[in-house]
């Protein structure tokens, strides 16, 4: 059976957690299989970071945004998260997996997460 589910109410600008509640950011964009006559496009991946982000703002915003973001992580391209890997989406993104099993987590992000997110009142935290 199909699950349909609307990606810009359900997933865009989502918090996305790990299994074990630790944040990893939000949504910032979606990639898509290629469709066909036959087939529509499916949900392959979630996309996270600053330069997922900035091709959603698109225009000159989006260009300086992008910009910036190479300045600061020298990444080639944003975080993709297979949907295999997403265990739940409700109010959260929640994966299946910790922060640990996706590599392409950089130093800065996780910097960002460790330094920053994780210390925002209510924020969602690494569980002991």
């Amino acid at each position: 059976m199909t699950e349909y589910l609307d990606a810009g109410l359900q997933l865009l600008d989502r918090q996305v957690v790990d299994s074990k509640g630790v944040s990893l950011g939000k949504v910032d964009d979606l990639l898509f299989t290629e469709g066909d006559e036959h087939e529509p496009p499916v949900l392959a991946a979630v996309l996270i970071g600053q330069r997922a982000f900035a091709a959603r703002l698109g225009g000159r915003t989006g260009w300086w945004w992008m910009r910036l973001a190479e300045r600061l992580s020298g990444r080639q391209g944003p975080i993709e998260i297979p949907v295999a890997a997403i265990d739940e989406i409700g109010t959260v993104v929640r994966l299946a997996s910790p922060a640990d099993a996706f590599p392409s987590l950089t130093a800065v992000e996780r910097w960002l997460r460790h330094r920053l997110i994780e210390r925002i009142p209510g924020g969602m935290r690494e569980s002991d």
